[in-house]
């Protein structure tokens, strides 16, 4: 009797993505599951209960079956999300996120330990003080699990693990938007990390405090994402003191772009000036991608205080550092910053002037639709972002049809990925067509509403 299909859903769960993932590859190469477990050496029945997410796949099997299907190792660098999430349910470690992000109040980063009250003065004056600046110790505890999970000393393969479970957090935020399981498993993997770092040799010290900021930061941006700000403001400060510990200028430079961004969706674009001028501390050792993102954040601050000939002059040194880029002298992971992420950045800038009319419209527009066009499906969320806004500038300033069809296209996006940012951007263009009475309108709020309450 077949083995019952079940429906594959990999955003349900990390066992649930691996299952995808082996499935899509595997009809790729056109392989039965006997087929491929003769190559693998484990039973098709096995493979299929892995692909319906009912059985683990060991990091052994995962690196087998990279090779059998040729996929350049996306299995088994997805591994240590699925152990960590196996970790997290073993140990019941996340029984206070999952409840809180049930109830939509966020990731409570202090694990086991009783949650104070959102709304009570105290919890308001203890992420204040920490946005004060609590030293590295402090905000590190703030993290730690209420029992260890790692024992004895870290290695060089715990690095590797972490680095790659940021790599394929970024990849699953920028396709499927911000998951709760796999952001979940990727705290607990912190939480294992930050156990690690007392008994860290001084040889790994470096490259230890490297990877914790790096998954800080990928997780705060994950959290900015679905709107739990006091969570991301802390993960991005806890990434900032990381760097400065590893002495990584260009992973400084990162955490304090993000919270400059963070802070002009925020509506506080002075603080976010403050954030990219302190990124743009020794400039000289900060590669041309990190010196044209933190200007993008400057440009960004001050377009939404109205300073045109600032924002021009921002947008005219980022655009000359990026003709300077030189991918051989990036960090891997500032890959992202291409053709695509930096005109959809400059073009969002511009349009907070266009919509005033303090520059022409073109000028925003023609850079939002440079991304719209280059962004691939790998970064759909930031596709459809450029998308909504080039949607409600069309809507203001130019031709009301032609914004409907930009920003249907933007609502397929939206409707595949969680993003509360990309939502947000798409309902404010749903009012402005209401507002401008762009044709189809009250079909296009009808599909919206749909979408974001599926």
């Amino acid at each position: 009797m077949p083995y019952p299909k079940r429906p594959l859903q990999p955003t349900r769960s990390p066992a649930d993505w691996m299952g995808a993932e082996l499935h899509h590859w595997r009809k790729l190469r056109g392989l039965t599951p006997a087929e491929l477990g003769a190559l693998v050496h484990v039973s098709g029945d096995y493979l299929r209960k892995i692909e319906n997410g009912d059985r683990p796949c060991t990091r052994h099997l995962a690196e087998a079956l990279d090779n059998a299907l040729s996929t350049g190792g996306v299995l088994s660098r997805f591994h240590p999300l699925m152990a960590a999430e196996a970790d997290k349910r073993a140990h019941e470690a996340d029984s206070a996120i999952e409840t809180s992000t049930r109830h939509g109040a966020g990731l409570i980063l202090e694990g086991n330990r009783t949650a104070p009250d959102r709304e009570s003065p105290v919890h308001r004056r203890a992420f204040l003080h920490t946005a004060g600046g609590l030293g590295l110790a402090q905000l590190l505890d703030l993290l730690q699990p209420s029992t260890a999970i790692a024992e004895g000393r870290v290695s060089r393969d715990d690095i590797v693990r972490l680095n790659e479970t940021c790599d394929t957090l970024t990849g699953w935020e920028n396709f499927y938007g911000s998951a709760g399981p796999i952001r979940d498993a990727a705290v607990t993997q912190l939480r294992q990390a930050v156990s690690l770092l007392d008994s860290c040799p001084s040889s790994l010290r470096t490259e230890l405090f490297g990877a914790v900021g790096r998954l800080s930061l990928t997780l705060g941006a994950s959290a900015f994402d679905s709107f739990h700000h006091a969570d991301a403001r802390h993960l991005f400060t806890v990434a900032t003191s990381c760097a400065e510990e590893a002495g990584d200028w260009n992973l400084r430079a990162s955490s304090l772009n993000w919270r400059a961004r963070q802070e002009v969706w925020c509506d506080d674009p002075d603080k976010a000036l403050t954030y990219a001028e302190l990124g743009l501390a020794r400039s000289d050792r900060l590669s041309a991608s990190a010196q044209a993102a933190l200007n993008n954040a400057r440009a960004r601050a001050f377009a939404k205080m109205g300073l045109a000939k600032e924002t021009l002059a921002a947008i005219g040194t980022s655009d000359d550092l990026f003709t300077r880029q030189n991918r051989a002298e990036e960090p891997t992971w500032l890959a992202y910053y291409d053709n695509a992420q930096h005109h959809g950045d400059t073009g969002h800038a511009l349009y907070d002037l266009a919509v005033t009319g303090l520059i022409p419209a073109q000028q925003a527009a023609h850079r939002l639709q440079v991304a719209v066009a280059e962004h691939p499906d790998a970064y759909r969320r930031s596709r459809a972002m450029s998308g909504s806004k080039l949607a409600a500038l069309l809507t203001i300033t130019g031709d009301p049809a032609e914004a409907a069809v930009i920003g249907n296209i933007a609502l397929d996006d939206v409707g595949r990925v969680r993003s509360r940012r990309a939502a947000t951007d798409l309902t404010r263009f749903g009012t402005l067509a209401t507002q401008h009475h762009a044709p189809g309108a009250d079909e296009l709020n009808a599909r919206i509403k749909k979408a974001l309450t599926a």
